[in-house]
């Protein structure tokens, strides 16, 4: 994993719901910080109720303006991944 990709493994708070969205607000301002191009977040399989959040999370606008597109990975449904592009000279 190269410096420019993170990642958020939400499994120690999964039922925590205040601290998720602390949690993904911080790792978002970690992303455009550090001009990430990646973003992982891990929510884990479990019910889906946690990825649902996540999702809900990232589609909020104010959220979705932050980021370039998200992918669920087809191999591992506890993951999702956020991708960022970044303007030249940001």
């Amino acid at each position: 994993m190269s410096s420019r990709e993170l990642t958020l493994d939400l499994h120690p708070i999964y039922n925590k719901g205040a601290q998720i969205d602390a949690a993904l607000e911080q790792a978002m301002d970690d992303a455009e910080a550090r001009k990430a191009t990646q973003l992982e977040i891990i929510c884990g399989k479990g019910s889906g109720a946690l990825k649902k959040r996540v999702l809900r999370f990232l589609d909020r606008g104010d959220v979705r303006a932050r980021y370039h597109r998200v992918n669920k990975d087809p191999n591992n449904s506890g993951r999702v991944f956020v991708y960022f592009r970044w303007a030249r000279g940001q």
